[in-house]
This record gives structure tokens, sequence and C-alpha cells, in this order.
């Protein structure tokens, strides 16, 4: 059984996601061991709540401590860790605890749109403005940067000069729930 983390900010859309995805393969043997949240009032505990997942809200000091965050990690003895519209860098103590073990998603075709500040809406304004034919997501391996890193699948959608930014968010987050749970599943099978 391997067994993941995963880091969310807000409602929690792909955790669900990937909650649903892991409970109707129950051959993969994957499971979602906890879910960390740097918000306090962030959506996805109530439904990590309802798949009988732990979470735990953590504030900014202890996300930034070592000796708070890995043990916690570590009680759940989770194999790997998932970022799912997680908007924190994450610290170098936890990419050296977990060497190419952590993966995010990003709404957009890396590495158009990406790093500090490109999150959420802000990248979906950004491929508006810019007057793109097409956007997507990426899901990729991380590193000490924001949205660098080994990139493990792409996939992308067309978008007009009609689409709002929030019609342009639709379009992206189908392809979210459609293809992060099986890339993460596929990926976590690569892992010893």
């Amino acid at each position: 059984m391997k067994t993941i983390a995963i880091f969310a900010s807000g409602s929690g859309s792909n955790m669900q996601k990937i909650a649903e995805y892991f409970q109707a393969h129950p051959e993969l043997e994957l499971q979602i061991a906890c879910v960390i949240t740097d918000q306090k009032e962030a959506y996805v505990q109530e439904r990590a709540k309802t798949f009988g997942i732990p979470s735990h809200y953590l504030t900014r000091e202890e996300l930034g401590s070592s000796s708070t965050l890995l043990p916690l990690l570590e009680g759940y003895h989770v194999d790997a860790i998932v970022l799912a519209g997680y908007l924190r860098l994450i610290p170098p103590f936890l990419l050296r605890a977990y060497p190419d073990r952590i993966v995010n998603i990003h709404p957009a075709l890396l590495p158009k749109y990406g790093g500090k500040g490109m999150h959420g809406m802000n990248v979906h304004r950004a491929v508006k403005a810019a007057g793109e034919t097409t956007s997507g997501i990426t899901i990729h391996v991380i590193d000490e940067e924001y949205d660098r890193g080994t990139t493990l699948f792409q996939a992308s959608t067309e978008i007009s000069p009609a689409d709002t930014a929030e019609e342009i968010q639709q379009k992206v987050q189908v392809l979210e729930h459609r293809y992060f749970a099986p890339t993460i599943a596929k990926w976590l099978t690569t892992l010893c």
C-alpha cells in the first residue's frame, strides 16, 4: 500500500477526485493518509471528513518547522506528497525528506504562466489577457522553485477570445478532474 499526503489551501475538489479514484480502484493499493492545509477555514477539510481522511490545519510557522511537519507525515507513513491547490512554497527540508516524491498540478501549460503569484484566477486572467487559444494543466514533480521540475503530464483545451477568465478556469478544471488522479496513480507505481 502506498500512501500520500495531500496539501491543499482551498475547496479541495481535486482532493475529492483523487479520493474517489483511489476508492474506485482498490487494486492499485493507494490511499490518502491525511490532508494538510494552511487555511483554517479551507473547505478541503470538510471534503476529507466525508471520506474519513484525517485533516490538519497548520500555521505558517508549523509548516516551516521540520520538527512539527516531518513527525506528522512520518506518523502516517507517507510515501509521497501531492499538492492540490496548495499555494505555499515547499520548504527545503521537505524536499530533502521527499526527494522527487512531491507532485503539483498547475492550471496552465508550463513553462508559460508559472512562478510566484501565478495560481488560480491569476493564471486564467493572464492567459486571457495574452489572447491564448489554448490553456491546460501541467502535472509535475516539484523542485525548490515555483512551477519547475520534471513534467509528468500535460493536457490542453481550446479557448476562444470570447471566454472569460472564469470560463477558462472551468475548462481547465475539467482537465484537472479527469487527469490528476490517474497521473498520480501511474506516478506512484514507479516509486520504490
